[in-house]
């Protein structure tokens, strides 16, 4: 297998690395990957506030 055919690692980030090597085109693939992944928290989020209100509903009652 040569290098071409080896999966590609999605680019990570990590909070509070130095930045300094990157070029514009990776702090934006940076920065997308972070806003994604700021939408999927906060979907989480929503969904098990969701949840909680439902059971506090159940419970009151």
């Amino acid at each position: 297998m040569n290098d071409d055919e080896l999966p590609k690692k999605k680019p990570t980030h990590e909070i509070g690395q130095d930045l300094s090597l990157l070029s514009v085109k990776e702090l934006g693939d940076r920065i997308a990957l972070l806003h994604e992944e700021i939408a999927r928290l906060e979907a989480n989020m929503k969904s098990k506030n969701a949840s909680r209100s439902a059971a506090e509903g159940v419970f009151k009652s």
